[in-house]
């Protein structure tokens, strides 16, 4: 019998001038960047911690802190990698990935096919069984204000 199990993650990251900006494992082109520990991907970010959570592992921080030297500047499609390995171990599958990007600008319509490439790759599941759609917030808060980014990702797993 298979037991199935959902996972809800949020990241969120400032936004600097002159940063670069990776978004589903892809650089977008922009003005502004996230600023964090490793590449900033809030959407990778969001995504692990969906995964883990279903999973009842934790969270990104608990396997990847921001205090560590290792994970400096490192590419996010990494830490996805592992937390996928994460969950092979304790024989999980992934069904399928459903992320909210919250960003004002840029629109990111045009990335999303490589953002799913991307990310399908690196979770070796199907491109159909991930799912990425971007909002506004009308100009209002933080995001709105172009002042930082945000995601929610929800993820569902199977265990045999």
């Amino acid at each position: 019998m298979k037991k199935t199990r959902i996972g809800f993650g949020f990241d969120v990251h400032q936004l600097a001038d002159g940063k670069d900006f990776w978004l589903g494992g892809i650089k977008v082109e922009h003005h502004k960047g996230a600023v964090g520990h490793s590449d900033a991907d809030v959407m990778i970010h969001a995504i692990c911690d969906a995964l883990l959570g279903a999973a009842n592992l934790g969270d990104i921080g608990k396997h990847f802190p921001d205090t560590s030297s290792e994970f400096k500047n490192i590419d996010s499609k990494l830490l996805l990698k592992r937390v996928v390995e994460l969950l092979t171990e304790k024989n999980f599958s992934i069904g399928n990935i459903d992320v909210t990007l919250c960003l004002q600008q840029p629109k990111i319509a045009s990335y999303i096919p490589g953002m799913q490439t991307a990310l399908a790759q690196v979770m070796n599941i199907p491109l159909e069984d991930i799912s990425i759609k971007a909002t506004t917030t009308e100009k209002l808060g933080y995001v709105g204000r172009e002042e930082g980014v945000s995601c929610y990702a929800v993820a569902l797993i199977e265990r045999a």
